[in-house]
């Protein structure tokens, strides 16, 4: 798959202006039978792009150059790497309202290492733009698979979607996870299961 699927699609739409968005706020406000122009909505369409702006910044951001600079002096480290527990806000692309999970991450080096915080940063680049958790749960992994060539990737991720707690079949404690597996941890069951409960353990 490719990472940048979304961020070359955008780049088929011309972006519209700071302007132009804000007159679109407007007429949603409208189209929900309130009126834009009263005093506690005069300043909400600059808000809602400002929003916007934060909450779709993964679209501005390149996860193969997040992952470029790697590390090949690990004093012969080849076990696995996890980042476990990391909050993430993301949106769904189907109806544009919040998904909010935890996600956990993990590879096993083939003589290359990443700073940990990139990791992270490739979480958010995905997350922070229009999504279904599927596709972000193989993006991460296909990222990570790209830049470091590892001998395997393991993603869980674990989230609520408003799409389904506040509208819709109103189910507010159903969550979904996802998961992808490549390499070792696809052929090797005692590796998967030991990430399975490293991710359950307690801090």
């Amino acid at each position: 798959m490719d990472t940048q699927t979304h961020g070359a699609s955008l780049m088929a739409t011309a972006r519209p202006t700071k302007d132009e968005a804000m007159a679109a706020v407007r007429t949603l406000l409208a189209w929900a039978g309130d009126d834009p122009t009263r005093e506690g909505l005069i300043d909400t369409p600059k808000r809602v792009v400002e929003a916007y702006e934060e909450f779709f910044s993964g679209y501005k951001a390149d996860a193969d150059h997040e992952l470029s600079r790697t590390f090949e002096e690990v004093e012969g480290y080849d076990d696995m790497v996890l980042l476990r527990d990391m909050d993430f806000e993301s949106h769904c692309e189907h109806h544009m309202v919040p998904i909010i999970g935890v996600a956990h991450i993990a590879y096993l080096p083939n003589k290359r290492v990443v700073g940990l915080s990139k990791i992270a940063r490739v979480l958010d680049i995905f997350a922070k733009r229009l999504q279904t958790q599927e596709t972000m749960t193989a993006q991460i992994a296909d990222a990570i698979t790209t830049a470091l060539e590892p001998l395997g990737v393991a993603v869980l991720v674990d989230a609520k979607h408003q799409c389904m707690t506040t509208r819709g079949v109103h189910k507010p404690r159903v969550s979904t996870t996802t998961t992808t597996f490549t390499g070792a941890f696809k052929t090797d069951a005692e590796l998967r299961g030991r990430f399975l409960r490293l991710i359950e353990q307690k801090s």
